[in-house]
């Protein structure tokens, strides 16, 4: 057997499911076999592997142990001349294999070899080729000078900035996203460290084939789509401190007493160090617009404040106490803020009426709480609406010169609009996957389809919403603004879709759908997380921190009520039933809003996160009550999916005048 390829998956079923596909196709007139191995996703991998891949050869771990051990597992069992360490959130072009065998067949000193690795963008990854992380090499990369001077010799040996991308070079450290290897080799230097949990292994092992006399080569004419850690994402606490816990590791491994104690110091050092930093980026990124917030507010209500005192009020002789400045106004800006939030103003896609809502609210439990202050401390109504006027223009204002500043122009709601989407494909495949998207709830803005070069004069052309071919896909994309590209991979090879990318450019968001596949799969950027469209959907109900702030909003609720408590008796029918809907929904015996009840045996409930008995429904927010049981089942599984404490808020919003309803079994 010539070839096995080895790919150890972690909760990456959809990513793996594409890799599979691309491999299969590049495997074609090979003696090769594929192991998967699966570290106990929980994600339903083993039994996509299973059910769509039965020439696969599955390891299913009872446990995580690790990429080195999980490799090691299927290398014992392989039977390939040259074994493949790939990576599942891969994509490998139709000639991948032919190329890279044929090279190392011909070059009998290369031990190992790499390729050409490109990220979702169509963007070149650095890490194709790099070099030991020696101190100097780690120290440059570390304090940024490797990026200051990207083609340097010195400073970026790290990724080998001077080597040209497009030539083959003997290199030192190749990626194990995809790394193949001689079996013979393997055998004579060993497997992979299983002290390296995740990363690391590949440079030790980089480092152990030219050790033992071979060479390690980059192979640029064959390129591989690497959406890049979606186990672990790039701009992670723990991605930091695996990362170079990693380097500790090799270092202590390979260097010299002496040497290894400087390197793990600084490595230490940037550990805390980024660490630090990452910290200090998310908390400010967070608290940046809050805080803005809080100053324009203050700042307004301290001018009416003197405005008020020296105009309105002058002739009674009215002043305000220090304490309205160094107490009220601070509680006031808590509540609007926190009301704020809650109401979605903090929320993107970014939507006034929201900040409005929020403000509005929380005018209301201020007024609730003023009642409660004491004598010393309860100062004029009139501020109270006066900040409330002064808050939401203020605000509103700020969020739209921040956008002008941005994006130079006064569509603030329309920044984050549905995404403008066409899809390249044959046409019965572009209409499958509009299908896909439409199922899935996603809300794009499907601008039309391309169809490839030789379906032009078929007749489908003539065919509404087709733009035109693959040929003329740059300037679609421009003359129509377009934001995303889905590539049908079932009608176009991985090299096509790949030199698209490169070609149009990193200013669009690409995704791929593979061939049968209930998923579309893209990344736009190695520091973000993959995005998915799936049928197979994830609902925010079923993520514990979305339960929780659904639980936090009932409390809040609750809190609410016994604030305004005679004005929702005089506004909510049912008196009594709302004082007893309060109490179970406080106890958690209730929640305010839970699923649409649907007919008596009707199952499909089941299928969604469990909730407790409610008072309103999704239905409480729409005009007509009468659906048939399959859009009342669509309408609970998008307030699952789409989930957040806002959704619960338009719907008491708007079903207040209900909240003394009878609960519901849901």
């Amino acid at each position: 057997m010539k070839l096995s390829v080895i790919i150890v998956n972690y909760n990456v079923k959809y990513f793996l499911e594409q890799a599979l596909l691309s491999v299969r196709r590049a495997l074609e007139g090979l003696s090769a076999e594929v192991i998967v191995v699966d570290n106990n996703s929980v994600d339903g991998s083993v039994e996509m592997v299973r059910q769509k891949f039965e020439e696969v050869v599955l390891i299913a771990n009872s446990k995580n142990v690790g990429f080195s051990a999980a490799n090691n597992q299927a290398i014992r069992i392989a039977k390939g001349e040259y074994i493949l360490l790939l990576n599942p959130d891969t994509v490998v072009e139709e000639d991948t294999f032919a190329k890279t065998i044929g090279f190392m067949d011909t070059h009998p000193q290369a031990g190992a070899l790499g390729v050409k690795m490109y990220d979702g963008k169509g963007v070149f990854l650095p890490e194709s080729k790099r070099g030991l992380p020696t101190p100097a090499t780690a120290f440059y990369k570390m304090t940024g000078l490797s990026a200051l001077f990207p083609h340097s010799k010195i400073f970026n040996h790290y990724y080998l900035g001077h080597l040209n991308n497009n030539e083959v070079h003997e290199i030192e450290v190749l990626s194990g996203a995809f790394m193949l290897l001689r079996k013979s080799v393997l055998d004579k230097i060993g497997l992979l460290d299983e002290t390296f949990f995740m990363y690391g292994e590949d440079i030790d092992l980089s480092y152990r084939v030219i050790q033992s006399g071979y060479r390690n080569y980059y192979y640029p004419h064959t390129r591989i789509i690497h959406y890049k850690g979606e186990s672990t994402k790039k701009g992670s606490l723990n991605y930091v401190k695996l990362f170079y816990n990693a380097m500790i590791i090799f270092a202590r491994k390979h260097f010299t007493t002496q040497k290894a104690q400087l390197y793990v110091w600084g490595i230490q050092m940037a550990i805390y160090l980024r660490a630090a930093l990452a910290v200090v980026e998310q908390l400010v990124k967070q608290a940046l617009l809050p805080l803005s917030d809080a100053a324009i507010i203050y700042t307004g209500m301290y001018l009416i404040k003197d405005f008020w005192q020296h105009n309105v009020k002058a002739a009674e002789g009215t002043t305000y106490a220090p304490e309205y400045l160094l107490i009220n106004i601070p509680l006031y800006i808590v509540i609007w803020l926190s009301t704020v939030y809650l109401s979605g103003g903090y929320d993107v896609p970014l939507k006034l009426s929201r900040l409005v809502r929020g403000i509005l609210v929380g005018t209301v439990l201020i007024s609730a709480v003023y009642g409660f202050l004491p004598e010393w401390l309860r100062f004029s109504r009139g501020m109270i609406l006066l900040g409330m006027a002064w808050s939401a223009f203020a605000l509103s204002g700020w969020r739209v010169l921040l956008h002008f500043l941005r994006y130079k122009n006064l569509h603030v709601e329309a920044t984050d609009a549905l995404k403008r989407v066409v899809i390249v494909g044959s046409l019965p495949e572009c209409l499958r996957v509009r299908n896909m998207l439409y199922e899935t709830g996603v809300n794009i803005d499907l601008t039309g389809y391309v169809l490839p070069d030789d379906a032009s004069n078929t007749g489908s052309k003539q065919t509404a919403h087709v733009l035109g071919n693959t040929t003329q896909l740059t300037e679609i994309a421009y003359i129509y603004k377009v934001n995303e590209i889905i590539f049908c991979a079932k009608d176009l090879p991985s090299q096509q879709i790949l030199q698209y990318m490169i070609d149009i450019g990193q200013n669009y968001d690409y995704k791929i759908v593979p061939p049968e596949s209930l998923s579309i799969i893209g990344s736009n950027s190695k520091n973000t997380a993959g995005d998915l469209y799936t049928i197979d959907i994830t609902l925010n109900l079923n993520q514990p921190r979305y339960r929780r702030n659904k639980r936090l909003f009932d409390l809040a609720l609750c809190l609410l009520l016994l604030c305004i408590t005679p004005l929702a008796l005089a506004l909510v029918k049912h008196k009594w039933q709302l004082l007893k809907n309060w109490f179970s929904v406080l106890t958690g015996r209730a929640t305010w809003v839970a699923y649409t009840p649907m007919p008596p045996n009707n199952q499909a409930l089941k299928n969604l996160p469990p909730l407790k008995k409610g008072v309103l429904s999704p239905l409480d927010e729409l005009p007509l009550k009468h659906y048939d049981s399959n859009t009342l089942y669509r309408l609970n599984l998008l307030y699952a999916k789409n989930y957040h404490p806002n959704a619960d808020l338009d719907i008491v919003w708007k079903g207040f005048y209900h909240l003394g309803r009878e609960k519901s079994e849901k």
